[in-house]
């Protein structure tokens, strides 16, 4: 499926269901990349999902109209912090994966953090090759390595932790168009 059949748009509260209904999926299949569990999520109200989107800017990728991927951006609020975000909760169904989805989603989160932040930070589990990939070919590079980031069922998770600096992009953006 080409690209240019995924819709990118930002959620907004009356998306709480089917953002809910997409997270849990992504908790249930694979656990190991989120710090959340399905078991702890289940259960919790939809109040927490219109919280989320209410407090980040969610991103969901569509295609023909259901909620096929979604990517989440948070700036930080410390005094000394505030020029930085996160890129949190990306997540895309296995039968959209390589559609272009996750690349847009990625790219609305770089776009939105240009106009709020300097640098944005991200966390992802170092055996999961196909979006360190992608991060690396949109920019992010590699600052740390945080061994065992998580731990679900007893196993231990490493989390290759990774930057995007937005000033850096643009300086090189802004030669190009001289």
């Amino acid at each position: 499926m080409p690209p240019s059949e995924i819709q990118i748009r930002q959620l907004t509260l009356s998306d709480a269901e089917s953002f809910r209904e997409l997270r849990l999926e992504g908790l249930r299949l694979n656990p190991e990349a989120f710090g959340s569990t399905y078991d702890f999520e289940k259960d919790q109200p939809l109040e927490r999902y219109s919280g989320w989107l209410t407090n980040s800017t969610v991103f969901g990728a569509y295609q023909n109209s259901h909620l096929v991927g979604t990517a989440s951006f948070t700036q930080l609020s410390g005094l000394k912090d505030c020029h930085k975000g996160l890129l949190r909760a990306m997540y895309v169904r296995p039968t959209h994966r390589r559609s272009g989805a996750g690349r847009q989603l990625v790219q609305a989160v770089i776009a939105t953090a240009r106009q709020k932040v300097e640098r944005i930070l991200l966390a992802v589990v170092s055996d999961n090759q196909p979006a360190i990939g992608l991060y690396h070919s949109l920019g992010f590079r590699q600052y740390g390595l945080e061994l065992h980031a998580l731990k679900h069922n007893g196993i231990y998770s490493d989390e290759i932790l990774m930057s995007l600096d937005l000033t850096a992009q643009s300086q090189l953006e802004n030669q190009h168009i001289r």
